[in-house]
């Protein structure tokens, strides 16, 4: 998930009193949070599985799954933000026999300025298909945690980007973040939560190209 910083240009730290989309003279005002921006990466929210494993057959398409409704919860604990994502896994296995577990593993990452992983764990799904079934799903849980100073912008680059701007302004036709200082400031301070399956080369290059 890359982030666009130029899309960043209106979440402003406002004070209580402004409400998110609220129009005023200057423009369009939305509330920065501090809390991660929760996702999937493309391409890590399906993993297939083929018998024999080195086959890549439709024919030998074992099980398939995916995860959804990915939901994130964030508080203060301390001087961190902890962002814990809930997410549901459903699978399908091609043929209905015994009952069977299939374990997943999938990535809990934590991810500052776009491109820069620091913090990785790696989880399990224990999905169960019934004896007679075709359909498992579970729900899992990850968490990270982010420290709140590392997560707030500083507070000069703060009064740039909620400076009032009126029409006719020199300033009003100047984007923020063309100041390379400002956009990496508001790179540095955004964090992103996101889950995926733990996937192979050889899967990552299975679901770029099927």
């Amino acid at each position: 998930m890359k982030l666009r910083l130029a899309a960043l240009l209106a979440l402003l730290m406002l004070s209580a009193c402004v409400r998110r989309g609220e129009v005023f003279e200057a423009g369009v005002y939305a509330v920065r949070s501090a809390c991660p921006i929760a996702g999937i990466p493309a391409g890590t929210e399906d993993v297939t599985l083929f018998n024999p494993p080195s086959s890549r057959d439709s024919l030998a398409i074992d099980v398939t799954a995916s995860i959804s409704d990915v939901r994130t919860t964030c508080q203060d604990v301390g001087n961190d933000i902890v962002s814990t994502a809930t997410f549901t896994v459903t699978a399908l296995r091609r043929n209905a026999g015994p009952a069977r577990q299939v374990v997943l593993p999938y990535f809990n990452v934590a991810l500052q300025g776009g491109g820069r992983i620091v913090a990785k764990q790696v989880g399990q799904a224990v999905l169960n298909f019934p004896a007679g079934g075709t359909h498992a799903w579970t729900r899992a849980q990850a968490t990270i945690r982010v420290n709140r100073a590392a997560a707030t912008l500083p507070a000069n680059v703060r009064a740039i980007l909620t400076q009032r701007r009126k029409p006719g302004d020199p300033q009003a036709a100047v984007d923020p973040l063309s100041d390379p200082g400002v956009r990496r400031a508001v790179a540095e301070a955004t964090f992103e939560h996101l889950v995926g399956f733990q996937l192979t080369q050889e899967q990552l290059r299975y679901n770029a190209t099927r």
